[in-house]
Formats: structure tokens, C-alpha cells, sequence
């Protein structure tokens, strides 16, 4: 592995991203195909992509992602952290307290912190995490 490749992982919900960020002309891979091709809807390539936008980065990196567990939603978000991780690592030379550092952009815009919401557990005697069984007077 060379240097300029960065590896970093990304978690939301049950899904797991590992990113694979090079330099090249903006390419992005998701599980081998192109993101366009795997995600169906054209807000959730518009919410991967926000850390390369933010950043004015879209074009200078090549990303090939390998992402397993949940849905469209988590996978997207797990992807948009890993990808916000390694644009950290790319940028770490830079000075953090500097306006255009790519750290404080993405910490005023939420891209750096992982949301640790995750699907509540069922209890017993009841359907699900807290629906109760209808009560019946009679």
C-alpha cells in the first residue's frame, strides 16, 4: 500500500463502510459499482458526496467503498463518515485552527461526529421495543 491510499471505516445504524480513497479525477465505487448505479435515489449520492463538496475536493479523489449491513439510509451515512475520516487524514499536514482547514469545515457541518443511534432491542411482552399488546377492558 502506498502512501497516498487512506483507508478508514465508517458506521451508522447496522451498516459498516470501508473506504479506499486515492488520488485520481472523482470516481466513486460502491461495492464495484458506481454510486450512481448502486444507490437509487439521487439525494442519497447528493448526501454521500457532502464532505468532497464542502471541502472543494469532488475531483481529486478516486474512492472505492466495500459496504455490508442495513439500508440504503445507514449505508449512505456509514460511507459519508468514512469519507469525511479520510478527507481528515488527507488534510492532517494543515493547520486545524486555520479558516480552511478541512477539519473545522466538517465540524461546523456535523460530517465528523458519528450518530450512535441504532435500533432500540425487543422486550419481552411486548411487540416490539415498546409497542404493548392492545389492552382490552373486556
Amino acid at each position: 500500500m502506498d502512501k497516498k491510499t487512506i483507508r478508514t471505516t465508517g458506521r451508522r445504524k447496522s451498516s459498516v463502510a470501508q473506504i479506499k480513497m486515492t488520488p485520481g479525477t472523482g470516481k466513486i465505487t460502491v461495492n464495484g459499482k458506481d454510486v450512481n448505479e448502486y444507490l437509487p435515489f439521487e439525494v442519497l449520492v447528493m448526501d454521500l458526496k457532502q464532505p468532497l463538496v464542502l471541502t472543494k475536493t469532488e475531483n481529486q479523489y478516486d474512492i472505492d467503498v466495500v459496504v455490508r449491513g442495513g439500508g440504503y439510509s445507514g449505508q449512505t451515512g456509514a460511507i459519508r463518515l468514512g469519507i469525511a475520516k479520510a478527507l481528515l487524514i488527507a488534510d492532517e499536514n494543515t493547520d486545524p485552527t486555520s479558516e480552511n482547514s478541512f477539519r473545522r469545515i466538517l465540524k461546523v457541518e456535523g460530517m465528523i461526529t458519528r450518530d450512535p443511534r441504532i435500533k432500540e432491542r425487543k422486550k419481552y411482552g411486548l411487540r416490539k421495543a415498546r409497542r404493548a399488546p392492545q389492552f382490552s377492558k373486556r
